[in-house]
C-alpha cells in the first residue's frame, strides 16, 4: 500500500500511468527511423519537384491546346477559323478527325469493311485471288498499339465514302467526281496489294463492301438482322497510274529538287 501511495511501483520506477513501453509526444522510439515525408510532389526533392511541375504543365497546355482546336474545328466559320483555318486542320487531321455520326440521333450502327481480289498474272497463267480484307489489315495494325495510328484507316473509310457518295445503287457515277473517287479507291486498293506477294502482275482487281449490323444492347426493343450485306463493284483494269510510285525514284525525284 505505501509503495502504490508513494507512486512507486514494484520496479522501483515512476508510475506515469502510460502504458508500459509508452513514451513522450515527439520520442523518436528505439529502432524507428524519421517519419516519412508527405505524399505527392510535397515528398521529392526540389529538383525533382521543378522538374514534375514543368511536365505537368506542358501535359495541361498540350490538354488545352488540344481542346481549343476541335472547338475551332467543329465550331462554324468565325474569324479565327478564317485566318487559321490551315493550322487548325494540320493540327486535327489526320489523327483526330471527327465522326459525328456517332452523336447523331441515329447512331452509326454499322460494320462495314472493304474487300479486294485480284487477277494475277503469274509463271503458270492467270489466276484470281481470294477476297482480301483491307478493313482488317488496318485493324489489326492498330491493335495492341501503345500509339496507334489511324492514317491509313481513315483513308480506306473516306475513300470508300467518296465512293459511295458520288455513285448510285448500280455503280454509275452521279456526278464529275465520280470518275475521280473511282481513281482514287483504285490506288489505295493497288497501294495495299503492292505490299503481298501475289506470284505474278496484277492485271485486274475487283473490290466490294460488306455491310453488317451492329447487335443492339440487350435492353434495347430494337431488332437487327444478323446478316452481311455485299456490295460488289466491277472489275477494273490495273492501268500504270493506279500503281504505287517506287520508294528510289520517288525519292532520286526528291534529291534532285
Amino acid at each position: 500500500m505505501a509503495d502504490r501511495a508513494s507512486g512507486t511501483g514494484r520496479s522501483g520506477g515512476t508510475d506515469t500511468g502510460r502504458a508500459p513501453g509508452a513514451g513522450h509526444p515527439g520520442d523518436v522510439l528505439p529502432g524507428s527511423g524519421p517519419l516519412p515525408a508527405g505524399p505527392g510532389i510535397a515528398g521529392l526533392s526540389f529538383g525533382y519537384q521543378v522538374v514534375a511541375a514543368l511536365a505537368l504543365s506542358l501535359i495541361g497546355l498540350l490538354a488545352c491546346a488540344q481542346v481549343a482546336m476541335v472547338f475551332l474545328h467543329v465550331a462554324p466559320s468565325n474569324t479565327l477559323t478564317k485566318q487559321h483555318g490551315k493550322t487548325v486542320d494540320d493540327w486535327i487531321y489526320p489523327e483526330f478527325e471527327q465522326n459525328w455520326k456517332l452523336f447523331a440521333p441515329n447512331p452509326l450502327q454499322q460494320n462495314i469493311a472493304v474487300h479486294v481480289r485480284a487477277e494475277v498474272a503469274g509463271p503458270d497463267g492467270r489466276r484470281t485471288t481470294g477476297w482480301m480484307s483491307l478493313s482488317r489489315q488496318d485493324g489489326d495494325a492498330i491493335r495492341g498499339s501503345l500509339l496507334p495510328s489511324h492514317v491509313n484507316q481513315n483513308e480506306l473509310r473516306r475513300g470508300w465514302d467518296f465512293y459511295v457518295n458520288s455513285h448510285d445503287s448500280d455503280n454509275r457515277p452521279n456526278g464529275l467526281r465520280g470518275d475521280l473517287s473511282e481513281r482514287y479507291v483504285r490506288r489505295i486498293a493497288m497501294l495495299r496489294l503492292s505490299e503481298r506477294d501475289l506470284g505474278g502482275t496484277v492485271e485486274r482487281i475487283q473490290m466490294r463492301s460488306a455491310t453488317s449490323l451492329i447487335p443492339p444492347p440487350s435492353w434495347s426493343t430494337e431488332k437487327a438482322k444478323p446478316r452481311t450485306d455485299y456490295r460488289v463493284l466491277p472489275w477494273w483494269d490495273v492501268t500504270p497510274d493506279d500503281l504505287p510510285a517506287p520508294r528510289d525514284a520517288a525519292r532520286g525525284e526528291e534529291g534532285s529538287q
